[in-house]
Formats: C-alpha cells, structure tokens, sequence
C-alpha cells in the first residue's frame, strides 16, 4: 500500500468529532427537569408572602423545593424559632392546603441576609 491508501483508510477510520449545539440539551434540561421545580418555588414564594407574617417573613428566603421538602433560611435563631413556632401551630397545614402539590415539610436553616440584588429583586445571602 502507498500512502495514499494509508492516508484514505486513515481517515475513513478516524472518529469524527461531532459538533452538537449546547442549546439542545439545555433547552431539554430546562423544559422537563428545571421548569416544574421553579415553577413550583414560585408558586410557594407567592403564598410564602400570603401566608407568613411580615415581620417574620423579611428574615427568610426560599432556597430549595425538593421531594416534597421547602428549604427556608432565616437569618437569626428568634425568627427561626418563631417561624417554627408557627409552622408547628398551624401554618404548615395552611401552607398545605393552598399549595397544589406534595409539601410534606419545612426545613429551616440558618443564613444571613447581605440585602436585595437591585437586578433580579433576590434577596443575596451568605450560608
């Protein structure tokens, strides 16, 4: 064989690097799996605001929705123990009740708050 045949059967045989755009995937990722849990924080975060009294309320920020399990942060142990207070008294079973899909628990964590992002309106905090 010379070289040429080499070099056709060479290239015939090589993996082709495939070029695939990011925005299939992502667009994938953001329609069946990410879509429902925002809308489902979202959907909490308007009754989270209905619900919660104010005062208590501007010490937290809904950070997670998994399984059935809203994770909140409050930024001192007085609020948390308040708000636990209340989730305990009745409220987890209103929150509950007006939410539309499964919400078994409330977990609180601790955080601190930095302030408001002026952009998106998010509260920043710091775990």
């Amino acid at each position: 064989m010379d070289d040429a045949q080499l070099h056709t059967i060479w290239q015939q045989r090589r993996a082709e690097h495939r070029i695939v755009p990011l925005a299939e995937p992502l667009g994938i990722l953001m329609k069946h799996h990410l879509e429902r849990r925002i809308k489902q924080l979202g959907d909490l975060a308007v009754l989270w605001d209905d619900v919660i009294p104010a005062g208590i309320r501007h010490h937290t920020a809904l950070e997670t929705f998994r399984r059935g399990v809203l994770t909140v942060l409050v930024d001192s142990a007085a609020h948390r123990f308040q708000l636990q207070t209340l989730l305990t008294g009745g409220l987890l079973k209103a929150l509950q009740q007006r939410f539309r899909g499964p919400l078994n628990k409330v977990r609180l964590l601790p955080g601190r708050f930095y302030g408001l992002d002026r952009e998106t309106g998010q509260k920043r905090y710091d775990v």
